[in-house]
């Protein structure tokens, strides 16, 4: 018998209920000695789990089994779900422990692994994965079957566990008929790949994606599609760039219809702030109930131009408020947490929900007058009846007059919370979401400068906690080392962060460690004219799919470009623009779209002293070109440059501005105008 290194096995120990005659068994697997809370949720499963790794893969291998490979996160409410329904099930169990080895990963500590199969999944089955995900593998790693939730018995239109694992336990038992499912699979993985096609013309690939955007966009309550709705900072940022380039009325119109709908929705947190993951109904009225780090930083920033652009003082609010409740649940000494639950006692969404009831008799107790708090119940759109599941209700914001007392209301909400249970928050430290708070402090400091102080002590934090010894780490726990070496992404968002920082401070160190990043991340992500999001075997090449978060290629390219202009590395210039590959559709690459766009028009660099630089930075942010740099330079003046000469120079930063819209109004070559 090969005993495991970590005691592997799922061993059970009874415990004796004293006065009942009644005893439970509680397991302990491997998972036990893990640092990710993901990980240990499972660790007393009966399902003898292994953390991903070379031993359990050996293990397949050496015992002829398929592998059983579960990826999920914690503050996720289906994984939740799947646990409770089957992995602490012990005949589920005793199936998945006598003819597979289960291997559970946590998606936040392996984002490559995560999305090489949320790749197979889409090829596989036309649509978009989700989690938990579920995957069958050949010892080989050859995919024999993927799902996400699979229930415990038949439902949700899948087959259930209890019937599926014997069948593919079958299956193994088989060559010639595993070897005919696996290839099956290849086949529809190798047949729906991305068509990336050469066309490289920023012209065309905008006219496309602005196309297929506006197809998608939902006039009535905002957004793109139908439901589930995401918030897609990615997209709306790349729409507010074309609408600053061009000026089309109908772009800007699709940004402001969806960030309106979106602060006065369900899915933004109407009491204490901060955005749900997505909703689930068009409207933006009824989310999924976790907050999550990267979701809400990449809210901060878009709000915040948006703020620059419109002066709408809703999405400056959006901003202070989203960072107040940042700080106060998901912050610790600088740094960031990941995420926050769905669920909160034992209910989805129960500490964020209301009884119109109860409320409308406690105001009336207090001595509220009665058309006061109907006003505001109104207002608030706490229903009688509910508007979730019951008779319970999430706040939203109706389109009514704004009441008397409304925030003495809101307050009053916001202390029936206190005698709630918060949500589990994840407290890993993850590099890249860290990085995207440092940025999105940095950029909001444009509106509000004493973020500026909370920016720069996050990124000394974070930079001190995960670069070490001239290695990025990917992730930690609060108080530990991390081990975890970083990937694609960490040297993508940090490397983003400093230039942010650089260009609020004109600190010489951040843009140095920008270039060393950059320099880092080439070496060992970028090979044969191809990114990859790791660089330890997994194999999972980059893209440029924006629909959670901005995808960390599109990030690590804009890099490359920003720190080639800033005096860096020419080539990399010329890496960015072999790797703008256009990938279909354009709707889910706004990055990438932004990215050729950029590449074509160019950036136009404000050189001035330091000192006029800091003076002008809020002038420079509101200009109407998107693609502005600066850089500190000896002059008496302003300067505007292009890659290889200056075109324009003034005593002020305001002349400056007019001469660089005079430039842009002359008529370049390959110019063109979006379609009114």
């Amino acid at each position: 018998m090969i005993i495991h290194k970590y005691m592997k096995m799922a061993k059970p120990v009874l415990l004796f209920c004293m006065g009942t005659g009644l005893y439970a068994q509680v397991y302990t697997n491997a998972l036990i000695h893990e640092s990710s809370p993901y990980l240990r949720q499972h660790a007393h499963n009966p399902v003898n789990w292994y953390p991903w790794g070379k031993e359990a893969l050996q293990k397949a291998k050496r015992e002829h089994k398929l592998i059983f490979l579960s990826i999920g996160y914690s503050t996720c409410h289906w994984c939740h779900e799947m646990e409770k329904e089957s992995f602490t099930d012990e005949a589920v169990a005793a199936l998945l422990n006598r003819d597979f080895v289960a291997i559970k990963v946590d998606r936040e500590q392996y984002p490559q692994l995560d999305r090489k199969y949320q790749r197979v999944y889409q090829r596989v089955h036309g649509k978009r994965g989700g989690w938990p995900l579920s995957v069958f593998l050949t010892p080989q790693l050859e995919v024999v079957d993927i799902r996400t939730y699979i229930p415990k018995e038949e439902g949700y239109g899948s087959e259930g566990l209890l019937k599926l694992l014997p069948k593919l336990a079958r299956v193994r038992q088989s060559p010639q008929q595993l070897q005919r499912q696996v290839t099956q699979l290849q086949a529809k993985i190798y047949q729906a790949k991305t068509d990336n096609t050469a066309q490289k013309s920023s012209d065309a690939v905008a006219v496309r994606f602005l196309r297929e955007v506006t197809k998608e966009f939902d006039a009535v309550n905002g957004g793109f599609g139908k439901h589930p709705k995401f918030p897609e900072a990615s997209k709306l940022e790349t729409l507010m760039e074309m609408y600053r380039l061009d000026g089309n009325e109908s772009v800007w119109k699709m940004v402001e219809v969806t960030l309106d709908a979106m602060a006065r929705g369900g899915i933004y947190d109407q009491i204490e702030g901060g955005f749900f993951r997505y909703a689930t109904d068009s409207a933006w009225e009824y989310p999924h109930f976790e907050k999550m780090l990267y979701t809400n930083v990449q809210m901060i920033a878009l709000y915040t131009k948006a703020y620059l652009l419109s002066g709408k003082a809703l999405y400056k609010r959006i901003v202070q408020e989203s960072i107040a409740v940042m700080q106060a649940r998901f912050g610790g000494n600088g740094l960031y947490f990941s995420a926050s639950d769905a669920d909160s006692g034992n209910e989805e969404g129960g500490y964020y929900l209301y009884s119109y009831a109860r409320i409308r008799e406690a105001l009336l107790q207090k001595g509220w007058k009665p058309e006061v708090v109907n006003a505001n119940l109104a207002y608030y759109g706490i229903e009688e009846d509910g508007n979730m599941d019951g008779e319970l209700s999430l706040p939203h914001l109706r389109s009514l007059p704004k009441p008397p007392k409304a925030e003495a209301f809101r307050a009053y909400l916001k202390a029936l919370r206190k005698q709630r249970p918060f949500p589990f928050i994840d407290k890993k430290i993850n590099t890249a979401w860290n990085a995207m708070m440092v940025k999105a402090l940095f950029v909001a400091s444009r509106i509000d400068r004493h973020y500026l102080e909370d920016a720069t002590k996050s990124l000394e934090a974070l930079w001190h906690t995960m670069y070490r010894q001239g290695l990025l780490y990917h992730q930690t726990m609060p108080g530990t080392v991390p081990v975890q070496e970083g990937v694609l992404e960490d040297y993508a968002y940090m490397s983003d962060a400093l230039l942010e920082a650089y260009e609020r401070m004109y600190d010489e160190r951040y843009l140095d460690r920008a270039k060393a990043l950059a320099k880092a991340a080439a070496a060992k992500f970028y090979r044969n004219g191809r990114w990859y999001l790791s660089d330890d075997g997994i194999g999972a090449e980059a893209d440029f799919d924006d629909r959670h978060y901005t995808a960390p290629l599109g990030v690590m390219l804009g890099v490359l470009v920003t720190l080639s202009e800033l005096g860096g590395d020419p080539k990399w210039y010329d890496i960015a623009e072999r790797s703008a590959a256009v990938q279909a559709p354009l709707s889910q690459t706004p990055k990438l779209v932004s990215l050729l766009l950029r590449l074509k028009r160019g950036d136009i660099i404000i050189h001035a002293s330091k000192e006029r630089l800091i003076e002008a930075q809020k002038q420079t942010a509101r200009i109407g070109y998107p693609f502005v740099l600066s850089q500190p330079e000896e002059s008496s003046e302003y300067l505007a440059c292009k890659r290889n000469s200056c075109f324009a120079h003034a005593p002020s930063i305001e002349k400056l501005a007019a001469a660089i819209a005079a430039y842009r109004e002359k008529p370049l070559q390959g110019a063109y105008r979006w379609q009114k």
